[in-house]
């Protein structure tokens, strides 16, 4: 069985050239000003917005440091019991890293397919908070996760055919993304006062913190507190914070033991 690390890479590796090849080659189509309300200014050249594209390496850090983190703790600690095993755990790596090319390719192109790819790649990792809060909360075990991860990201893309737009978060696909995080943190709650596992709380908190302080940062960038013409996008710092997000949450997930 391959490394997390190695595959992981692999899927980072692989994604952004696939990413790279398809901006250069136009293959996710023209610019229709996909994303054009994240204020920075769109320019002329393979990247239309640079800021709100290059930030998104972050998720590509964040996945890799999930991956070394699941390599080491699995070569350290070969005997240990975690409730996440090394293939969950190795499949949200990736998932992180996918996040990255995923979001670029909206922002680098404005095309009606890197907005696809954009949500999709929000889905993939809202879906699995949410299906692996659910399987633990049910007690279903990891079996189960499957099943419940592909009904969570397919209801996100049945909730982001909606047309009309929705007070707040603008988009239908945003809400679905939201109320998953908001499912998966109300779960944990549960489950951590539960108490049939220990985990180090603070970890979550983290999380819960960097992700409340981007979307706020999400909110004034879209109400127009940015300047089109700067690298300091508010839009950049989003991408950053989730990123710090999405790797606290695993070391959150990392962390948890049964107690009985």
């Amino acid at each position: 069985m391959p490394r997390p690390l190695t595959t992981t890479t692999g899927v980072a590796v692989g994604s952004t050239a696939l990413l790279a090849l398809a901006v250069a080659q136009g293959w996710l189509g023209p610019d229709v000003g996909r994303g054009a309300n994240f204020c920075e200014r769109a320019y002329d050249g393979a990247i239309a917005q640079p800021a709100n594209t290059l930030s998104n390496l972050g998720f590509v850090v964040a996945g890799l440091l999930v991956a070394l983190h699941v390599q080491r703790r699995t070569t350290a600690n070969p005997g240990v019991e975690h409730v996440m095993s090394t293939t969950v755990a190795t499949f949200y790596a990736c998932v992180v890293v996918l996040l990255g090319p995923g979001s670029a390719a909206m922002h680098a192109t404005q095309s009606a397919w890197g907005g696809h790819l954009d949500m999709l790649s929000m889905y993939l990792v809202a879906g699995f908070a949410a299906a692996w809060a659910w399987v633990r909360w049910t007690r279903l075990g990891t079996a189960s996760f499957v099943t419940a991860y592909v009904v969570c990201v397919a209801a996100c893309e049945l909730v982001g055919l909606w047309p009309d737009p929705v007070p707040v978060v603008h988009y239908s696909g945003n809400l679905a993304f939201g109320v998953l995080l908001v499912a998966a943190v109300v779960m944990e709650t549960v489950l951590w006062r539960r108490g049939e596992t220990s985990r180090v709380f603070r970890h979550g908190v983290v999380a819960l913190a960097s992700m409340l302080v981007a979307f706020t940062i999400w909110l004034l960038s879209n109400a127009g507190w940015c300047d089109p013409d700067s690298w300091l996008q508010g839009h950049a710092a989003w991408h950053l914070l989730c990123a710090v997000a999405a790797y606290w949450l695993y070391r959150l997930y990392a962390s948890e033991r049964a107690t009985r």
